[in-house]
C-alpha cells in the first residue's frame, strides 16, 4: 500500500532522526519516475528533512528556506500527502511552529510528521526496531556523526559517478 522508501523515510525520520538519510532515501525514490512525471509531494517531504537537518546544525537561513518551501508544497499537495496517511492540517501547524522557532533563532526540537493510519504507524515502529531504534525518540544532539552527517560520510561513489557523467557528456560532445 505504501512504498518501502516512504516507510524507511518515516522510520529514519521518527526513530533515528537521521534527516540526511531521509533525504537520500526519498530522493532515490523520487528519481525512479521520469523527469517530467516526478511527484512534488516527495520533494516536500525531502525538504522537511533537509530543513530540520539545517536547523539542528544551526543553519537558520537554510532551515527557513527549506521549511518555507516544504510548507508551500504541503499546501499544494494536500491530496497526495493525505493518501500517504499524513494529517496535513497538523503537519502544517507543525511546519508553522517550526518556522516560528527558526525565525526567533530558537534551537532545534524533534519534529513529528503526524500519521493517520495505525497499520502504517505499526509498520514504521517495526522498521525502527529492525534499525535498532525507537519510533518517536528524540534527536541525540551529542551525536556528531548524525548532526554533521554530510561532512563525515564517504563520498567516493558520488565523486566517481560525477566523473563518469562528465566523461559521458564529453564523449557526446566529441561525437
Amino acid at each position: 500500500m505504501y512504498p518501502e522508501a516512504y516507510i524507511q523515510y518515516l522510520a529514519h525520520f521518527h526513530g533515528l532522526r537521521d534527516y540526511f538519510e531521509c533525504h537520500e532515501i526519498l530522493e532515490e525514490h523520487w528519481k525512479e519516475d521520469a523527469r517530467g512525471s516526478r511527484k512534488l509531494h516527495w520533494v516536500g517531504l525531502i525538504q522537511i528533512a533537509v530543513g530540520l537537518y539545517h536547523h539542528r546544525r544551526g543553519n537558520f537561513t537554510g532551515a527557513k528556506r527549506m521549511i518555507a518551501n516544504a510548507k508551500h508544497i504541503v499546501l499544494n499537495e494536500r491530496e497526495e500527502l493525505e493518501s500517504l496517511s499524513i494529517n496535513v492540517d497538523k503537519l502544517l501547524e507543525n511546519l508553522t511552529s517550526e518556522l516560528q522557532r527558526i525565525n526567533k533563532g530558537l534551537s532545534y526540537n524533534s519534529f513529528e510528521i503526524p500519521l493517520t493510519n495505525n497499520t502504517l504507524l505499526n509498520k514504521c515502529k517495526a522498521t525502527c526496531i529492525e534499525l535498532g531504534c525507537t519510533y518517536g525518540s528524540k534527536s541525540d544532539l551529542a551525536d556528531v556523526e548524525l548532526i554533521d552527517r554530510h561532512t563525515r560520510r564517504d563520498r567516493s561513489d558520488i565523486i566517481e559517478e560525477r566523473k563518469l557523467q562528465q566523461q559521458l557528456k564529453q564523449q557526446k560532445r566529441n561525437g
